[in-house]
């Protein structure tokens, strides 16, 4: 295997690694593991792999979960088809900077993506690396935060675009989350900056210490919220990988958050995720 780191901060390509050799290679499996948890996100070139493979290699991180709103291949549980064509309208929702399903009380511990076709320029994809993120935030703002915890939402995001219906079922059904505003990672004890586009408030930050005058603390607790938010933005923090077919990124969805450029109407662009369920955060 060869490892080319892409940037400083994050993401390395692995060059002649074949991941269908990995659902049966435990060290080969375990040597990508390790280069995920330093790099964050990986990716590779000429995957000419099955989906059935797809998912096997993904399953050896864990069992895989299927998505409320995309669902799931047919005949390939935990296989979302994410599939974009010039006859379906924009729906936008992946061009925010998120960490998948923070909504959930158990957020995905990764993924595994692979592009089935692409367009010829444009729709590339971006990580940022949330530990980077924290690391780098000024002192005084680590102590505001140590303790503070904020709530995420399905409801705000895929389920605003529903009717109010469909919308209060699905909130029923997923109820909002409350997580750490700064999580720890479970592998490697970083700590990690982890508010994101499905985070809606913080819900402990109004305090009899941080009231001055009557509801003061809502404007300072959504200003707070929105610069933490903008630290994904920061370029220092990311890479960027332009697709091509049987092209796949793994990534670290504790540690980091992603963007989709979408570029690239009318093009088609179709890619194929399989999400690792995780664990509760702390």
């Amino acid at each position: 295997m060869k490892v080319e780191q892409l940037t400083c901060s994050i993401g390395a390509e692995l060059i002649g690694v074949n991941l269908a050799d990995a659902v049966h290679d435990d060290g080969l499996f375990a040597e990508i593991r390790a280069r995920l948890l330093k790099h964050r996100v990986l990716f590779l070139r000429d995957q000419e792999i099955s989906r059935a493979d797809h998912v096997a290699f993904a399953r050896r991180f864990g069992e895989l979960e299927d998505h409320p709103v995309a669902g799931s291949d047919p005949d390939h549980p935990g296989l979302v088809r994410i599939y974009k064509n010039p006859d379906q309208p924009m729906d936008r929702y992946e061009n925010a900077w998120h960490t998948d399903a923070t909504w959930r009380e158990a957020p995905p511990m990764g993924c595994v993506l692979r592009c089935v076709e692409c367009p010829p320029v444009g729709g590339d994809t971006m990580w940022t690396n949330m530990v980077e993120a924290y690391a780098r935030l000024p002192e005084d703002v680590k102590l505001k935060i140590a303790d503070l915890r904020a709530r995420h939402s399905i409801e705000a995001s895929f389920g605003a675009a529903m009717p109010i219906e469909k919308r209060l079922a699905l909130k029923a059904m997923y109820p909002d989350a409350e997580h750490p505003v700064v999580r720890t990672h479970p592998e490697t004890g970083e700590k990690v900056l982890f508010v994101n586009a499905f985070t809606t408030h913080l819900s402990n930050y109004h305090t009899p210490e941080r009231v001055r005058f009557g509801q003061d603390a809502n404007p300072g607790a959504s200003e707070l919220l929105r610069y933490l938010i903008s630290q994904a933005y920061i370029p220092e923090f990311q890479v960027r990988w332009r697709w091509k077919p049987n092209s796949v990124a793994i990534w670290d969805n504790r540690s980091t958050q992603h963007y989709a450029v979408m570029d690239y109407p009318p093009c088609h662009r179709k890619m194929e995720r399989a999400g690792i369920i995780g664990d509760k955060t702390y």
